[in-house]
């Protein structure tokens, strides 16, 4: 009788645990290239941030638009730009990525790749914080744990600024709430990401095309390197916001929230081996933090796996 109630837990929990690993695949993946964006966005430097975040958008359109017409979901996306609900969800997550995207790439071209690594730690708090009291997903005694230990790691952190750090704070509150959103909205990856560029696409180009007229625009002003470097913002933007969006939706948002540390530590890299920023040796304290807490999160989960699997 045991045998015959344990049998069908493995074969149903099959499909959902296929589903979490593809989706933390896509997540971690997502975050690593997210983590080297910085060099590129450094390469831009010269240009205002404001036409960049324009440029992003429009090329991102072109190319999720290419490749909806590869997969035929046109139908679905008109669907979507039917119902008021889905405008008002998606409308709201585009203005969240817009905000969060300028005020990135203007700390980055202002030098600030550190503080900006530090937003992107203070993420996942807020994605934690959002699935346990809005959300209502359940945690474990240790994943609280991990998560003090996550969040005494970015306090010290903060500390060591000397300063409050407005644009770590303004760049967690972007992301935590556009993560919230997208969890929300019922729309795919593909979907998704069409119907947000969609609907800010106008602002975009006309704000190009005044840039143009009145001189102050990129194109046809700069060397063709940084011409390839604008042209390719779609590729850059949409490929990882579309493993995401996958991600998003096939984990928790706690787990998603954890792996966010990946780009963040990625960045913080860059900016002390690749810039040279100044870091003090005693903000190293708040990645002993950081990393027990990720240790505790990963131990639990692998106990946890290992219960499920032996019924």
């Amino acid at each position: 009788m045991s045998s015959a109630r344990r049998t069908p837990s493995p074969a149903a929990s099959g499909p959902a645990t296929a589903a979490a690993k593809s989706g933390a695949l896509a997540a971690a993946l997502c975050y690593f290239l997210w983590g080297l964006v910085p060099i590129y966005w450094k390469q831009l430097g010269g240009i205002n941030a404001l036409e960049l975040i324009a440029h992003r958008h429009v090329w991102s359109l072109a190319f999720v638009l290419l490749l909806t017409a590869t997969q035929g979901g046109f139908g679905e996306i008109a669907a979507a730009l039917r119902s008021g609900r889905s405008i008002g969800i998606n409308l709201v997550s585009s203005l969240l990525l817009t905000i969060n995207w300028l005020v990135y790439v203007w700390g980055i071209g202002q030098g600030e790749v550190i503080e900006c690594s530090l937003g992107y730690f203070l993420v996942p708090l807020v994605n934690v914080a959002a699935g346990r009291f809005v959300l209502h997903e359940h945690l474990r005694r240790v994943q609280w744990l991990a998560i003090g230990c996550a969040a005494a790691g970015v306090v010290v952190m903060i500390f060591q600024l000397g300063r409050p750090p407005w644009l770590a704070l303004v760049l967690a509150g972007t992301w935590g709430a556009y993560s919230l959103m997208r969890k929300q909205s019922p729309l795919g990856a593909i979907t998704g990401l069409t119907v947000e560029t969609l609907l800010l696409a106008p602002l975009a180009i006309g704000f190009l095309l005044w840039q143009h007229h009145t001189g102050a625009g990129a194109l046809g002003r700069v060397d063709g390197r940084t011409h390839a470097l604008i042209f390719s913002a779609g590729l850059i933007t949409a490929a990882p916001l579309l493993l995401f969006a996958y991600g998003a939706r096939r984990i928790r948002l706690a787990t998603l929230g954890l792996l966010q540390y990946i780009a963040p530590t990625v960045q913080l890299i860059i900016g002390l081996w690749i810039y040279h920023e100044p870091f003090a040796r005693s903000r190293a304290a708040g990645f002993v933090f950081i990393w027990a807490g990720l240790a505790l999160y990963t131990a639990d989960n692998l106990l946890a796996q290992r219960r499920v699997l032996a019924g």
